[in-house]
């Protein structure tokens, strides 16, 4: 090689190094959706060449370039009792964020409190340019960046709402807006708005009365000693978790609703997504392609297990499949016998070559947000089956779209989801509206691939992008609603009651003084 080339390839080589930035990345929830979801962030950053420091609660089955991985898996464990299909069915256990959040909180204990994150914590030498968080129903995780003294990138892996807004912002008004545990879509009904506002404002108290402690007492606990021991100032963590740089969401019009956001708001949904779909399995691409009237996908998501419907059910659903003409693809964790012959079980299904290929006609989907996104990316019409968590608000929202029916999860719902199959297989208006969504979804200026990296990278080279935050966060409550002027022009209408009564006295007193005076 000679002079000159090695001198331009020392010059390329530190002008890519000067840009490889070193990111953290927690996302401890041990869901395998979110752990695809993480994935697709490290993917990117990866292919942008930085290095990344990864807090897994579910690790990557292949190594990825420039990814340390810090592994958890033997920490934190799915809470079962949530995601249970027979029990859910039997209304044998609660549903709302009184059940959630109990267990995010002692998953939010046992991430920070293991070794392997106290190694991290503590070793002086780890320095990173950015902290990026999953937000799952806790801020307590805003104490890495107090640790590592950098800024803080808050990931959202569900649509817009105010328990992750009020954190970059301020809370939208419930009367447009809903709760992420909600089932109702904008605009509202009058009792649906008193529900939003009823939901918002116990939300709230539970933050301050509950969750707030036991956020406090974590960053205490395992934050504090860390950041005096690196010997910073230590920062309230009211002062860290409402000093996030912006929100990277899982989200995009096209599959929600519009949404008042902040500038640091930024939606990225569908970043997860091959750009390229992989080729099926020759065995399940001569299934489809041999499907003389066209395939139904039939899944309950990456938590859900379908072997978990009760017996008879799960033979109502084979025994309904089997009257159809379609060719039906069910993702099952075991084989079932005595099966019709065009109902065909995977224990693994590659969901997005599945729903890439032209013969798809139907998605049965418990309504998770990747199910979601990849039904508008790949065109594909749904019937939703929600469960819990966010599920129910996808589902409302897609029926309310236009392209998707809601099947209750119920010991009759093979009967009903026969029905809403030929409704949406004999109706075009579904397959018509989802491709007007799907348009919508990839008109973009960049890729949310690309939109990814480049605010990640943005908020590194600015230090923090303070130039993105509203007052909002900051501006108290009194000052929004102009109560403090209130307080003034009351005083101001007093002083000018009590002066002019005054006036009228003193003028009343000199015009009987001067009249006596006439008298005498």
């Amino acid at each position: 090689m000679s002079k000159w080339a090695l001198v331009l390839t020392s010059v390329l080589s530190s002008l890519y190094l000067s840009n490889a930035y070193k990111i953290l990345l927690v996302s401890p929830f041990p869901g395998k959706s979110h752990s695809i979801l993480a994935e697709g962030v490290l993917n990117h950053l990866s292919r942008a060449g930085h290095e990344v420091t990864y807090v897994a609660a579910i690790v990557p089955d292949k190594p990825i370039k420039g990814v340390t991985v810090i592994d958890i898996s033997d920490y934190v464990r799915m809470p079962t009792h949530l995601i249970d299909l027979k029990s859910i069915m039997d209304n044998t256990q609660r549903r709302d964020v009184l059940d959630i959040l109990p267990s995010m909180m002692n998953l939010s204990r046992n991430v920070t409190n293991n070794v392997a994150v106290q190694t991290l914590l503590s070793d002086k030498t780890q320095q990173f340019d950015v902290v990026i968080a999953e937000w799952v129903f806790s801020d307590v995780y805003a104490g890495f960046s107090g640790v590592f003294n950098c800024p803080l990138i808050w990931f959202s892996p569900v649509e817009p709402h105010w328990m992750i807004l009020q954190l970059v912002d301020e809370i939208p008004n419930p009367s447009y807006t809903v709760d992420i545990l909600s089932g109702n879509v904008p605009p509202l009904t009058f009792s649906q708005r008193l529900m939003e506002l009823a939901v918002q404002s116990i939300g709230k108290l539970i933050k301050m009365f509950y969750i707030s402690g036991v956020h406090q007492e974590i960053y205490v606990k395992h934050f504090v000693p860390h950041i005096r021991n690196r010997g910073y100032p230590v920062p309230p963590f009211d002062e860290l978790k409402y000093n996030a740089s912006l929100v990277l969401s899982n989200s995009h019009v096209s599959m929600g609703i519009a949404t008042r956001l902040p500038p640091n708001y930024i939606p990225i949904g569908g970043y997860h997504i091959d750009p390229v779909a992989k080729p099926l399995p020759k065995e399940l691409q001569k299934i489809v392609d041999d499907a003389k009237y066209g395939f139904i996908y039939f899944s309950m998501g990456s938590n859900l297990r379908s072997k978990q419907f009760p017996t008879e059910v799960k033979q109502d659903l084979l025994n309904m499949f089997g009257e159809l003409k379609q060719t039906v693809l069910w993702k099952f964790e075991e084989d079932l016998p005595n099966r019709p012959s065009n109902v065909h079980i995977l224990k693994w299904a590659p969901q997005q070559s599945i729903l890439a290929h032209e013969k798809c006609l139907l998605f049965i989907t418990h309504g998770g947000l990747l199910s979601t996104t990849e039904s508008i990316h790949f065109g594909v019409p749904t019937i939703g089956i929600p469960v819990f968590a966010d599920q129910f608000v996808n589902v409302a929202r897609s029926v309310k779209k236009g392209y998707a029916k809601k099947v209750d999860l119920s010991y009759t719902m093979a009967k009903d989801l026969k029905v809403a199959i030929q409704e949406m297989i004999n109706d075009t208006r579904y397959m018509k509206k989802i491709k007007e969504l799907s348009f919508i979804y990839h008109h973009r200026t960049v890729s949310p691939g690309q939109e990814l990296v480049h605010w990640v990278e943005h908020v590194i080279k600015t230090g923090g992008a303070r130039h993105l935050r509203t007052h909002a966060a900051t501006t108290p409550w009194y000052q929004k609603v102009y109560l403090d002027l209130a307080i003034v022009l009351l005083i101001i209408i007093v002083a000018i009651k009590y002066l002019f009564g005054y006036m009228c006295f003193s003028n009343g007193k000199k015009v009987l003084a001067n009249y006596k005076k006439k008298q005498n």
